[in-house]
């Protein structure tokens, strides 16, 4: 029976071996064993954006499962049937689980700018900020509001990887929120936002394309 999944890479697999295409199984020969040995993934994205060694989602299919623990199981055989990209997806659900939480702190109005539109220029700014409120928060014992403003200053962090920064926000989201069922919600949230850019087939309007084409003009 097939158990569909979730996996990131890079680009290779931990072991060094190639990521196979799409539709390509790979085959694990010896016991399988968590952690240790064998085919890994996760039923929910947010438990295997975990373990990801890289921004690329792959959805799976998992053959011969063995074992499981809460947040993954190992198999002996597993599949890709498609990926997608992650490095938008991910910086834009940092964003919008900052932003889930953002009552729950007086949050800047370059802070909450920022997360609504993800314009680079207030990034820098948008960050500084919410460090400053979410350690003055913490200084005055406010530990809800502190957390809330660590998911977006993650959100702003574009130094991380975008994996880095997906699972910091959603981290200290779920953290602040002080609700079980968060996580759960925030990975069908980042679920079904990689759903949307499969369909969009990973592609994103940029505002400023454009410009390239003015330049050359005005060259002429």
């Amino acid at each position: 029976m097939s158990v569909a999944a979730w996996h990131f890479v890079g680009d290779a697999l931990r072991d060094g071996r190639p990521v196979p295409p799409d539709g390509e199984s790979l085959v694990h020969d010896d016991e399988p064993a968590v952690c240790v040995s064998g085919l890994h993934a996760s039923e929910r994205i947010l438990d295997a954006l975990k373990y990801a060694p890289g921004d690329i989602i792959c959805r799976v299919a998992c053959e011969d499962v063995v074992a499981r623990q809460e947040d993954k199981l190992v198999c002996r055989s597993r599949t890709v049937e498609w990926r997608v990209d992650g490095e938008i997806v991910l910086r834009e659900f940092a964003r919008r689980v900052a932003l889930d939480v953002a009552h729950l702190w007086d949050i800047p109005d370059d802070v909450r700018s920022f997360l609504e539109t993800g314009n680079d220029n207030l990034r820098i700014a948008a960050r500084a900020a919410a460090r400053e409120a979410s350690r003055a928060a913490a200084g005055r014992g406010d530990v809800t509001a502190a957390i809330a403003g660590e998911a977006a200053r993650a959100a702003a962090a574009r130094t991380h990887a975008a994996r880095a920064t997906g699972l910091a926000a959603a981290w200290a989201a779920t953290k602040a929120s002080d609700d079980d069922g968060s996580w759960d919600r925030y990975s069908a949230l980042l679920e079904t936002m990689v759903e949307e850019a499969r369909q969009d087939g990973g592609e994103e309007l940029d505002e400023w394309s454009d410009l390239d084409e003015d330049f050359a003009m005005d060259a002429d």
